[in-house]
């Protein structure tokens, strides 16, 4: 993707563009937070917040890692859809704080109170959602509003995550609907880089049967995950909800069938998104036979599938390469985009059988570590690269 022209100004390299700050601070804190969360899970450590323990994790992967990367994402591609200069400087470096007050607010909640910390920290999605639109409509780029859909629903689910944990004691809905905003922007998103990407490649370095191109089938597979997925915010063991869930996981996976991924297997850098696409549909699945099916199969299988698995994978690896293409180097994974791609995936999947059964802690720990690595390590690995001007 082009890159647009910077406004030159008097500030590091990091505030020149939304990726730099929010991959690399998000990245950080993915990999911070889990290696709290272990202590907290199991009582060896207490924080000053009013949100229960499982709460706070579940928050903090949503509207805390998932917001950053997601915003780090939308300020970048958006300047590419509309031909405006980046969001950089000042407003960036204001964005990054609003978003580092929104963690403190939340982890200090029980100081200020749950309404003063739940204004400050919904206000980031707020303010990235004015600027996304901003941009949007000045550029007249009014095909892509509807990324603003599920910025906007993730919002919601935030206001009511703040709401459910204070009057209820426990997210519900909430932490349904914000998992449910976060797929749905990836079958959006996912949707169209990965057949793009793919395409590309395959096209230079290995030509034949090439992604076929969206259509109207693809739409209406948005539409029924849209629909699942609202179904299972608010009647998650509706036995209708289960026969939707599954229907939209054989839609994502017919999708995913139709990109042409098993022909990538030569470039890490584009195999791992069909990878990560493909958490949606098992998570699709794994949920709806818990709807179906909830005496057997605890919810928490699909949760993790869509939220390690899914949202994880995929939100990695964009930013590896988001970071590879946008700092001017070759789009080729090596040794370092492999060991995050494997970690994450690792991650991903003990985690999953975890919560199918698998016996013992270890696996949980297991799983916590491989997280850690992998977020850590993208920092680690890719950071200097955002530190840094453009090559």
């Amino acid at each position: 993707m082009a890159i647009p022209r910077t406004r030159p100004g008097n500030y590091p390299a990091i505030l020149s563009y939304g990726f730099r700050p929010f991959f690399l601070f998000g990245s950080l804190y993915a990999g911070l937070a889990i290696l709290l969360w272990l202590p907290l899970f199991y009582g060896k450590f207490q924080i000053d917040s009013l949100f229960a323990p499982v709460d706070w994790h579940v928050h903090e992967l949503l509207f805390g890692y998932l917001a950053a990367v997601m915003t780090g994402f939308l300020l970048t591609a958006i300047p590419n859809w509309t031909g405006r200069l980046p969001v950089q400087g000042m407003p960036l470096l204001g964005l990054v704080l609003l978003w580092l007050a929104g963690r403190f607010a939340v982890f200090f909640s029980g100081q200020i109170g749950w309404l003063a910390a739940g204004v400050i920290d919904c206000a980031f999605l707020l303010a990235v959602a004015a600027a996304a639109a901003t941009e949007i409509i000045a550029g007249r780029n009014w095909r892509n509003l509807k990324v603003l859909v599920p910025v906007t629903v993730l919002l919601a689910a935030n206001i009511l995550f703040h709401g459910e944990a204070h009057f209820a004691g426990i997210s519900d809905i909430g932490r349904r609907l914000g998992i449910g905003a976060a797929i749905l922007l990836i079958t959006i998103i996912g949707g169209r880089i990965i057949p793009s990407f793919t395409r590309n490649w395959l096209v230079r370095e290995n030509p034949g049967r090439l992604p076929v191109p969206f259509n109207r089938l693809d739409a209406a597979a948005i539409g029924l995950s849209a629909l699942a997925l609202a179904a299972w915010a608010l009647l998650p063991e509706w036995p209708a909800t289960g026969l939707a869930l599954l229907a939209a996981g054989v839609a994502n996976l017919w999708r995913l069938g139709r990109w042409a991924g098993q022909r990538t297997l030569r470039d890490p850098l584009v195999l791992i998104l069909h990878v990560a696409y493909l958490f949606v549909p098992l998570g699709f699945v794994l949920a709806g036979l818990a709807a179906l099916y909830p005496e057997t199969l605890s919810p928490a299988a699909g949760i993790h599938a869509f939220g390690a698995g899914a949202i994880g994978t995929m939100t990695l690896a964009v930013m590896v390469r988001a970071t590879l293409g946008h700092t001017g180097r070759a789009l080729a994974a090596r040794k370092a985009g492999c060991f995050v791609f494997a970690a994450v995936v690792a991650a991903a999947a003990i985690r999953i059988a975890a919560a199918l059964g698998l016996p013992g802690d270890w696996a949980i720990h297991l799983a916590a570590c491989a997280w850690a690595l992998a977020f850590l390590g993208f920092g680690v690995l890719y950071g200097p690269m955002i530190l840094r001007p453009r090559i």
